[in-house]
Protein backbone atom coordinates (compact mmCIF):
# COMPACT_ATOMS: atom_id res chain seq x y z
CA UNK A 1 0.00 0.00 0.00
CA UNK A 2 1.16 3.27 -0.50
CA UNK A 3 -0.14 6.40 1.10
CA UNK A 4 -1.04 9.32 -0.75
CA UNK A 5 -1.88 13.13 0.09
CA UNK A 6 -4.58 13.26 -2.75
CA UNK A 7 -7.51 15.35 -2.24
CA UNK A 8 -9.52 14.08 -5.75
CA UNK A 9 -9.65 10.52 -4.84
CA UNK A 10 -9.64 8.53 -1.67
CA UNK A 11 -7.45 5.48 -3.22
CA UNK A 12 -6.93 3.49 -6.45
CA UNK A 13 -5.91 0.19 -7.21
CA UNK A 14 -2.93 -0.09 -10.18
CA UNK A 15 -2.65 -3.36 -12.48
CA UNK A 16 -1.50 -4.38 -15.86
CA UNK A 17 -3.36 -6.73 -17.61
CA UNK A 18 -3.57 -9.48 -14.55
CA UNK A 19 -0.50 -8.42 -12.39
CA UNK A 20 -1.45 -5.61 -9.46
CA UNK A 21 1.13 -2.96 -9.29
CA UNK A 22 -0.23 -1.55 -5.89
CA UNK A 23 -2.59 -0.35 -4.04
CA UNK A 24 -2.89 3.71 -2.84
CA UNK A 25 -4.81 5.10 -0.52
CA UNK A 26 -5.41 9.14 0.47
CA UNK A 27 -4.11 9.46 4.23
CA UNK A 28 -6.69 12.90 3.60
CA UNK A 29 -10.28 12.58 5.13
CA UNK A 30 -9.79 10.60 7.91
CA UNK A 31 -11.56 7.55 5.22
CA UNK A 32 -8.36 5.88 4.93
CA UNK A 33 -9.83 2.49 6.54
CA UNK A 34 -12.48 2.31 4.17
CA UNK A 35 -10.25 3.45 1.35
CA UNK A 36 -7.61 1.10 1.93
CA UNK A 37 -10.71 -1.93 2.25
CA UNK A 38 -12.42 -0.57 -0.91
CA UNK A 39 -9.14 -0.62 -3.01
CA UNK A 40 -8.27 -4.40 -1.57
CA UNK A 41 -11.88 -5.36 -2.92
CA UNK A 42 -10.82 -4.50 -5.95
CA UNK A 43 -7.52 -6.46 -5.54
CA UNK A 44 -9.43 -9.52 -4.23
CA UNK A 45 -12.00 -9.18 -7.34
CA UNK A 46 -9.30 -8.41 -10.03
CA UNK A 47 -6.84 -11.29 -8.88
CA UNK A 48 -9.99 -13.52 -8.56
CA UNK A 49 -10.85 -13.58 -12.09
CA UNK A 50 -9.82 -11.02 -15.08
CA UNK A 51 -10.59 -11.50 -18.68
CA UNK A 52 -8.66 -9.32 -20.72
CA UNK A 53 -11.20 -9.72 -24.16
CA UNK A 54 -14.01 -7.92 -21.95
CA UNK A 55 -12.42 -6.59 -19.27
CA UNK A 56 -14.30 -8.80 -16.79
CA UNK A 57 -13.94 -9.24 -13.07
CA UNK A 58 -15.17 -11.58 -11.07
CA UNK A 59 -17.78 -9.83 -9.70
CA UNK A 60 -19.37 -9.19 -12.90
CA UNK A 61 -19.34 -12.77 -13.97
CA UNK A 62 -17.62 -15.56 -11.47
CA UNK A 63 -20.35 -18.11 -10.42
CA UNK A 64 -19.38 -18.14 -6.99
CA UNK A 65 -20.70 -14.50 -7.38
CA UNK A 66 -24.00 -14.65 -8.20
CA UNK A 67 -25.77 -14.90 -5.05
CA UNK A 68 -23.86 -11.45 -4.28
CA UNK A 69 -24.68 -10.35 -7.83
CA UNK A 70 -28.36 -10.74 -6.79
CA UNK A 71 -28.33 -9.13 -3.40
CA UNK A 72 -26.49 -6.43 -4.18
CA UNK A 73 -28.88 -5.30 -7.15
CA UNK A 74 -31.77 -5.07 -4.39
CA UNK A 75 -29.52 -2.33 -2.45
CA UNK A 76 -30.26 1.19 -2.97
CA UNK A 77 -28.66 2.75 -5.45
CA UNK A 78 -26.62 5.48 -3.48
CA UNK A 79 -26.28 8.82 -5.33
CA UNK A 80 -22.67 9.68 -5.64
CA UNK A 81 -21.38 13.33 -6.39
CA UNK A 82 -20.57 13.81 -9.87
CA UNK A 83 -21.82 13.48 -13.19
CA UNK A 84 -23.77 10.75 -15.09
CA UNK A 85 -20.58 8.73 -16.04
CA UNK A 86 -19.17 8.93 -12.75
CA UNK A 87 -22.95 7.31 -11.31
CA UNK A 88 -22.57 4.62 -13.86
CA UNK A 89 -19.15 3.47 -12.45
CA UNK A 90 -20.31 3.28 -9.05
CA UNK A 91 -23.17 1.76 -9.46
CA UNK A 92 -20.95 -1.47 -11.80
CA UNK A 93 -20.33 -4.88 -10.44
CA UNK A 94 -16.42 -3.64 -9.45
CA UNK A 95 -17.41 -0.78 -8.04
CA UNK A 96 -20.61 -2.37 -6.10
CA UNK A 97 -18.21 -5.19 -4.88
CA UNK A 98 -15.54 -3.14 -3.92
CA UNK A 99 -17.85 -0.76 -1.45
CA UNK A 100 -19.53 -3.89 -0.26
CA UNK A 101 -16.36 -5.92 1.11
CA UNK A 102 -15.29 -3.04 2.39
CA UNK A 103 -18.70 -2.44 4.43
CA UNK A 104 -18.38 -6.14 5.58
CA UNK A 105 -15.07 -5.86 7.22
CA UNK A 106 -15.83 -2.86 8.78
CA UNK A 107 -19.21 -4.51 10.13
CA UNK A 108 -17.60 -7.79 10.56
CA UNK A 109 -13.94 -6.68 12.09
CA UNK A 110 -14.97 -6.92 15.73
CA UNK A 111 -13.02 -4.12 16.45
CA UNK A 112 -14.34 -1.25 18.04
CA UNK A 113 -12.84 1.74 16.27
CA UNK A 114 -13.67 -0.16 12.75
CA UNK A 115 -17.29 -0.57 13.86
CA UNK A 116 -17.45 3.14 15.08
CA UNK A 117 -15.95 3.72 11.78
CA UNK A 118 -18.78 2.45 9.81
CA UNK A 119 -21.73 3.59 12.23
CA UNK A 120 -20.23 7.39 11.97
CA UNK A 121 -20.70 7.20 8.18
CA UNK A 122 -23.52 5.25 8.37
CA UNK A 123 -25.26 8.18 10.57
CA UNK A 124 -23.42 10.60 8.10
CA UNK A 125 -25.66 8.97 5.53
CA UNK A 126 -22.33 8.65 3.57
CA UNK A 127 -23.25 7.64 -0.36
CA UNK A 128 -20.65 5.28 -0.15
CA UNK A 129 -21.76 2.86 2.53
CA UNK A 130 -25.72 1.22 2.79
CA UNK A 131 -28.00 1.24 6.02
CA UNK A 132 -27.63 -2.08 8.48
CA UNK A 133 -30.65 -2.94 7.92
CA UNK A 134 -30.43 -2.92 4.02
CA UNK A 135 -26.81 -4.15 4.07
CA UNK A 136 -27.28 -7.41 6.21
CA UNK A 137 -28.25 -9.79 3.82
CA UNK A 138 -25.44 -8.14 1.32
CA UNK A 139 -23.12 -8.86 4.02
CA UNK A 140 -23.76 -12.52 4.45
CA UNK A 141 -23.64 -12.68 0.17
CA UNK A 142 -19.89 -11.21 0.55
CA UNK A 143 -18.96 -13.64 3.20
CA UNK A 144 -20.50 -16.51 1.05
CA UNK A 145 -18.25 -15.63 -1.84
CA UNK A 146 -15.03 -16.06 0.24
CA UNK A 147 -16.72 -19.89 1.10
CA UNK A 148 -17.77 -20.74 -2.55
CA UNK A 149 -14.13 -19.99 -3.70
CA UNK A 150 -12.67 -21.89 -1.06
CA UNK A 151 -10.45 -18.73 0.61
CA UNK A 152 -11.86 -19.10 3.93
CA UNK A 153 -10.02 -21.63 6.72
CA UNK A 154 -12.19 -20.53 9.69
CA UNK A 155 -16.23 -21.50 9.87
CA UNK A 156 -17.55 -18.34 9.48
CA UNK A 157 -20.02 -17.07 11.61
CA UNK A 158 -22.91 -16.73 9.03
CA UNK A 159 -26.47 -14.76 10.53
CA UNK A 160 -29.24 -17.02 9.24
Amino acid sequence: MRPTATISEAGAYRFRKKDPIDLRVSRLGGRAALGFLHELGHLLDHQVHYDRKSRAWASAVHPAFADWRGAAALLDRRSIPGGKGRQRYFQSAHERWARCYAQTVLLRSDDAVLERQLEKLQRDDDPHVWAGHQFAAVAIEVERVFERLGLTQLTLPLAA
